[in-house]
């Protein structure tokens, strides 16, 4: 599984991508805003820090603009994902971009069925949201299990999913068990995936009982 972070705090983006864990950035006009930067300069910047995809979304709701905004943003990086909503007009620019060869990711998704027409439409990505989901009192990852489903189904379809709106690391292992692509994660989430009492425990123990040695390796003949 491809583990992308989501956020637009650039210091946080170079701190995980230092580890090697960090396969791609997604960003949204939430984030950027939080940011209180440049939102195309960011981007930019974004994508000197990481190789992989970085997902730049489009502010307009209409296609014209929607599609000009898109083509402006795939001219920043070669690994400029274009970030459309899930809406007619949404699609039908993701299949003009598709169609010339720019990644784009499909946002705000809630249903299988809008996955498919999604993966039609030629998307790289799509990006459920599980969290969002779980808040309105519905199971997320069914709709996680849901989409895998239809497109292992449809070797055609070369669409990833990308589970958005995680909110804690259950999210992650399931989705990972089910076989999604890609997984978004806040920086929270990422560092929590690190922790477990045993691990401390462990290594509690580990340093004590070294200590009692009296030894030390660099120092060693």
């Amino acid at each position: 599984m491809k583990f992308f972070v989501d956020t637009a705090d650039i210091a946080e983006i170079k701190d995980l991508a230092a580890t090697g864990l960090l396969d791609g950035v997604t960003t949204n006009p939430s984030l950027v805003a939080a940011s209180g930067k440049n939102f195309l300069k960011l981007i930019e910047e974004v994508c000197h820090v990481v190789k992989g995809p970085v997902s730049a979304e489009v502010a307009a709701t209409d296609y014209a603009t929607m599609l000009k905004e898109g083509q402006k943003l795939a001219k920043i990086a070669k690994n400029v994902a274009v970030k459309v909503p899930l809406t007619p007009d949404g699609l039908k620019v993701c299949k003009a971009l598709s169609d010339n060869g720019t990644m784009v990711n499909v946002t705000l998704c809630f249903s299988a069925a809008q996955a498919i027409l999604a993966a039609k439409a030629g998307a790289a990505f799509i990006s459920p949201f599980v969290g969002r989901l779980d808040d309105v009192g519905q199971d997320g990852m069914v709709l996680i299990r849901d989409i895998v489903q239809i497109y292992k189904a449809y070797p055609a379809f070369k669409t990833e999913v990308l589970v958005a709106s995680v909110r804690h690391p259950i999210h992650l292992v399931e989705a990972a068990k089910m076989g999604a692509h890609v997984a978004t994660i806040p920086p929270k989430v990422i560092r929590q995936l690190y922790s477990h009492p045993l691990t401390d425990k462990g290594l509690a123990a580990f340093v004590a009982d070294w200590q009692k040695t009296g030894q030390t390796i660099l120092d060693a003949a």
